[in-house]
């Protein structure tokens, strides 16, 4: 069973998930069923057994493609860019 935040509704569709290298934050990008894109940033603490935790509000945003979704999610969150570019 995959455990998935409520601050994602079960009809949007994960499309790319990065994830630090240690396995302590990720950030998911996923299209909903009317069209738009978003993203998510979580985190992974020992103490929340295996379920990630969203720790920003970013879902709520709506993009027109994926590929704005990920150059947005670049922008705020601190550790994307660094892991991409590699």
């Amino acid at each position: 069973m995959t455990l998935m935040s409520s601050r994602l509704d079960r009809s949007w569709t994960v499309l790319s998930s990065y994830q630090t290298f240690d396995a302590t934050h990720c950030v998911d990008v996923f299209s909903r069923p009317n069209g738009t894109f978003g993203f998510e940033e979580f985190r992974l603490d020992p103490e929340d057994m295996g379920a990630w935790t969203p720790i920003s509000y970013h879902s709520g945003h709506e993009y027109s493609s994926k590929a704005d979704a990920l150059r947005a999610a670049r922008g705020v969150v601190s550790w994307l860019a660094d892991l991409l570019d590699r």
